[in-house]
């Protein structure tokens, strides 16, 4: 009888990725968006740089491709930069909502699949339409918000640290005051 330990423990690091609070490198996905307002969610850096809205919503893509290739969709794909990387002018409080919102089901639903997988096998055999497995596709995801958590943590730490006007709204979440404290990760 084939086991689905690894799939367990894959969901296991997948759920302290995305929500743990003690994920052992630093804050998880939700703990990097925890004080993000709307505005700081609308900002870029730069012209080429991404907002966070972008980002939050690129996972959400990248989720959403992981559960409809483990659902066997061998033609779904992600080919437009709109589809990939959409851009978010203004952000308002019910958009900044919906983005985090769609980011939280897209989480469910990817553990949902994994869980109604029947044994470890299936990580080994091939994403329909890629040239890669199961195992290294779902191990991206991991990879993916890790890499994405602590992005948004240095562009929090970045509009935290500019220099900020009186009439800018972004005042509410200048705490240069706490710099260096423990929880100062980035």
């Amino acid at each position: 009888m084939e086991t689905k330990e690894e799939v367990l423990r894959i969901i296991d690091v997948l759920n302290d990725t995305y929500e743990s609070e003690e994920a052992w490198y630093g804050p998880s996905v939700v703990e990097a968006l925890r004080d993000v307002t709307p505005k700081m969610a609308e900002l870029r850096l730069s012209s080429n740089t991404h907002s966070i809205a972008e980002i939050v919503y690129h996972m959400t893509t990248w989720r959403i491709f992981a559960v409809r290739k483990i659902q066997g969709d061998a033609e779904f794909d992600i080919k437009t930069q709109d589809k990939d990387w959409k851009k978010f002018p203004v952000v308002d409080e019910f958009e900044w909502e919906a983005i985090q919102m769609e980011l939280s089901l897209s989480q469910e639903e990817l553990i949902s699949e994994l869980e109604k997988i029947e044994n470890d096998s299936f990580l080994e055999e091939f994403v329909p339409g890629r040239d890669y497995s199961y195992y290294t596709m779902i191990h991206g995801v991991i990879q993916h918000d890790v890499y994405h958590a602590g992005q948004i943590g240095l562009i929090k730490k970045a509009l935290k640290g500019m220099q900020l006007e009186e009439d800018d709204d972004l005042g509410a979440f200048d705490d240069r005051a706490t710099y260096g404290n423990d929880n100062d990760y980035y």
